[in-house]
């Protein structure tokens, strides 16, 4: 791949992702994928002003072997460093790179209840810490291909050939042009103009149709907004959170969602994939689900904890989106969920209720905003889709219609 590329790609995730400033402090959540990239993020970081950069380095197979060899007590254990390490970060608020690149398939075969009640445990040992940090300081998921991962993408592809299509595939989805940081600062314009039209319309719920056999409503919050783009941190830093994004999106009220949706991707969730399923809404809740591959799995994520089986997200992304239109099914949320819209399963976002500075966490809990241990997209936008807001006036007005803008 172009050096000269990868370069404008890592000065975007840094510049504009993070969008580092001088004397803070940066974590970087890596795979052994790409080390060299890795480099280049650092190097940006450290031209950018950063004061420390850490990298921390993971590797999936380790992940599963982890799982495999070490007992559920083990597994559920959050050593006193541990413990540490995440009180010293929330005190300190590090800017945080996620740069993902793992195999959708890599933990195919895990013992999921083990795994499943380590992660439970931990939570509740950390979530204090997690929720201290929320809303303060900028982050960004950006992706880097990894050779399993480029192999499912591009099976036909020898290793070396699928890796370059990936990275190109990256890079293209990503607007890494000549000038980046401008073709983002255009791209948020026009999310941020869009928002400004949906909280313009003061609007009560959304209805879902699709010919797939999704039907759909679903309840927003009075004191909520549409965001998109780039957002605002509590301590006054702009940042993109996702690089990709296509999305505008919204935290709905918990507890107010019916009917059906049937998923027009597979979702890939911890490390396996959740294929040809459909989740039934009552009174808010996900009470019936289906799904032709890993059903089981599925069911285990919307029973992490309480909130896992309430709505966090809804995401309105055009049928016609630069991802959608590479014709790339990319197994990676990060990139499937911006090729159609999307709901997400689990914790919503109280950076969606409006000056959410002033409200405290527990009471954003009581407007609405769902709480939970995890937070998953699925995808359910298609050709046909057809999305109508209900007004708090008693307008219906077309939002969706063939699966692109009505407005």
């Amino acid at each position: 791949m172009n050096k000269t590329r990868l370069k404008n790609y890592a000065r975007l995730i840094v510049r504009c992702g993070i969008h580092v400033e001088k004397g803070q402090q940066v974590l970087v959540y890596a795979g052994l994928d790409q080390p060299e990239f890795v480099k280049l993020v650092v190097e940006e970081c450290y031209r950018a002003g950063a004061a420390q950069v850490t990298v921390n380095w993971d590797y999936q197979p380790l992940q599963k072997l982890h799982i495999r060899g070490r007992s559920l007590k083990s597994l559920s254990t959050v050593e006193k460093w541990e413990e540490e390490r995440a009180r010293h970060y929330a005190e300190t608020l590090p800017c945080r790179i996620h740069l993902i690149s793992e195999d959708p398939d890599g933990l195919k075969g895990v013992n999921l209840e083990k795994m499943a009640k380590g992660q439970q445990a931990r939570y509740r040992i950390l979530k204090p810490y997690q929720e201290q940090m929320e809303g303060k300081n900028q982050w960004c998921i950006a992706a880097v291909p990894g050779v399993a991962w480029a192999k499912k993408v591009f099976p036909h592809l020898k290793k070396n050939q699928a890796v370059e299509a990936l990275w190109e595939a990256i890079l293209s989805t990503s607007r890494v042009t000549d000038d980046p940081i401008q073709a983002w600062a255009d791209h948020n314009a026009d999310l941020e103009r869009r928002c400004a039209y949906l909280n313009s319309l003061n609007i009560a719920s959304l209805h879902y149709r699709s010919a797939s056999g999704t039907d759909f409503h679903v309840g927003l919050i009075p004191e909520t907004e549409f965001k998109g783009g780039g957002e605002t941190s509590l301590t006054g830093h702009f940042f993109n959170p996702n690089i990709p994004s296509e999305e505008v999106f919204i935290s709905p009220r918990r507890g107010d969602a019916e009917g059906t949706v049937v998923a027009s991707m597979p979702l890939s969730y911890q490390g396996q994939l959740i294929e040809d399923f459909s989740i039934r809404f009552e009174g808010g809740r996900a009470v019936e689900v289906h799904a032709a591959k890993n059903e089981a799995l599925l069911k285990q994520m919307i029973s992490m904890d309480e909130g896992a089986a309430y709505l966090g997200e809804c995401a309105l992304v055009p049928y016609d989106s630069p991802i959608r239109n590479t014709g790339i099914l990319f197994y990676n949320t990060l990139f499937d969920e911006n090729a159609a819209c999307h709901l997400a399963l689990g914790h919503g976002y109280i950076d969606t209720v409006k000056d959410y500075g002033k409200y405290t966490l527990e009471e954003c809990r009581r407007l609405g905003i769902n709480e939970s241990m995890i937070h998953v997209d699925f995808m359910i936008g298609s050709a046909d889709l057809a999305i109508d807001a209900e007004t708090r006036d008693g307008r219906t007005v077309p939002i969706f219609r063939d699966g692109s803008w009505a407005f």
